[in-house]
């Protein structure tokens, strides 16, 4: 309800899926064209069977395309060393092939028992496993690229709190009414179902009818944190951090404590530095 989606911020999610869009592009063509060449190459086989074999195996691109784009995430937000880079990727490269050869031919066994009532036969395992993987790691790679390069493209690099221009003022509009509020007395900001509430230094905890998303973006540059799927935190107010166990943290803001969910480890290298 608040847009956070697996701690990422709006703007890597945005990317995403253009990266994920543009995809989806390639594939489709890619399996129009393969369908129409088979079909004219071999005109004595099924079309359906043609249409059942590529469109199983762009649909499980699609999902399988999952792996190279949290590469590229967990590469843009740690900066890995570049031993960890290639060895993260070589795993990723290897993995990619075997989940996209179960994944297909899991949908053609079922497709070809649904609709052409015969077993689909992939043939001698381990050729035909090497065959796909010598295309699989190479679609890998520019995949890994692309979403690396998009990334690049559309996220910008977080600038220092100190130089985030910005009014030093924030307007709370609780329901009919008006809270303007220092940004530096607002502690953290929780999602409240559709609301937002806000913990004030003073105790106060006004409620406004807006996403957490939203609010994201704009108290970002006045040194807000998203630390959590829940919670927005001034990174001004926090006085300790205290960690929880599996990764997890406490924040305390003074008297109020908000959590530090181990998805977010942005924030806690912020924090910690």
């Amino acid at each position: 309800m608040d847009g956070a989606s697996w701690g990422l911020s709006g703007a890597e999610r945005a990317a995403l899926g253009v990266a994920w869009l543009c995809g989806l592009a390639i594939a489709a063509t890619i399996t129009v064209f393969d369908i129409l060449t088979r079909i004219h190459d071999h005109p004595e086989r099924s079309a359906a069977a043609a249409v059942i074999d590529e469109v199983s195996r762009a649909l499980v691109t699609l999902v399988v395309l999952a792996l190279p784009a949290a590469m590229a995430i967990w590469i843009r937000r740690t900066a890995p060393s570049v031993r960890r880079s290639l060895a993260g990727h070589a795993l990723a490269a290897a993995l990619y092939p075997v989940l996209h050869v179960a994944g297909f031919v899991g949908l053609r066994t079922l497709a070809y028992g649904l609709f052409l009532g015969a077993p689909y036969q992939f043939g001698r395992t381990l050729p035909e496993f090497l065959y796909e993987a010598a295309k699989d790691v190479p679609a890998y790679i520019l995949s890994a690229a692309g979403f690396w390069l998009i990334l690049t493209w559309r996220v910008p690099a977080e600038r220092p709190v100190a130089d985030a221009p910005g009014p030093s003022w924030f307007d709370i509009r609780d329901g009919a009414r008006l809270v303007r509020t220092p940004v530096a007395e607002i502690l953290a900001v929780r999602s409240a179902g559709n609301y937002a509430e806000f913990l004030l230094s003073d105790g106060r905890r006004p409620l406004m009818r807006t996403s957490l998303g939203g609010l994201e973006a704009a108290l970002g540059r006045q040194g807000f944190l998203r630390t959590h799927r829940s919670w927005l935190v001034n990174r001004a107010r926090v006085t300790g951090l205290r960690p929880e166990g599996s990764g997890d943290y406490a924040i305390e803001l003074g008297a109020v404590e908000a959590p530090l969910s181990r998805r977010f480890r942005e924030a806690l290298t912020v924090l910690r530095g």
